[in-house]
């Protein structure tokens, strides 16, 4: 199978799923090797850009998608003319920012950062796909550990966690849980 030939399966495959997809698992359902789909993803994503095509390959969390470009946004509401998004709340916003830096951490840590309840803001970012259970806290209650999912990723244009700013320090820094108030000890769902 030629390069071109196989960028262009790719990108079929990409428009009609909708959803990010990992190289391996286009490699494993084309019988090619991972490679190969990475190469034609590169090349396939080279074109868009030296084209000025109105699609992109977006990248996060290990996986590939199809996605419009940012800057033609404003162009494509027009014609769609969308439900507006109705944006993160401020408490949504904190809670996501506790998880995202202490992941996996239990409701009770979170509220202790806070210093109220966070029950709401969970289950929203868990409705919004923002926010999963990834396992129980091997303590007393079993109680669930969350963490954040590719859809934030995606949200936020991170690659992957590692792409989180760092957190200022210095004496005005808001102080997390120390490290003796967490327990990496966890148990994975099944």
């Amino acid at each position: 199978m030629n390069d071109k030939l196989l960028a262009g399966i790719i990108e079929a495959i990409l428009f009609v799923s909708g959803e990010a997809i990992t190289p391996d698992e286009i490699a494993l359902a084309l019988d090619l090797p991972e490679d190969a789909v990475i190469h034609a993803l590169g090349d396939l994503e080279a074109c868009y850009q030296e084209t000025g095509r109105g699609l992109s390959i977006k990248r996060f969390g290990g996986k590939t998608q199809l996605a419009t470009k940012a800057e033609y946004a404003p162009y494509i509401e027009r014609v769609l003319q969308p439900i507006q998004r109705r944006s993160l709340s401020q408490s949504a916003l904190e809670t996501l920012s506790i998880i995202a830096y202490k992941q996996p951490v239990t409701r009770m840590e979170i509220e202790a950062v806070r210093g109220v309840g966070s029950d709401y803001a969970i289950q929203s970012l868990v409705s919004k796909r923002m926010v999963r259970e990834v396992g129980r806290k091997d303590t007393l209650g079993k109680p669930i550990l969350y963490g954040t999912t590719d859809q934030f990723l995606s949200h936020f244009g991170l690659g992957d966690l590692r792409d989180l700013p760092e957190i200022p320090t210095g004496d005005k820094q808001t102080t997390f849980l120390s490290n003796d108030q967490l327990s990496d000890d966890y148990i994975l769902p099944e």
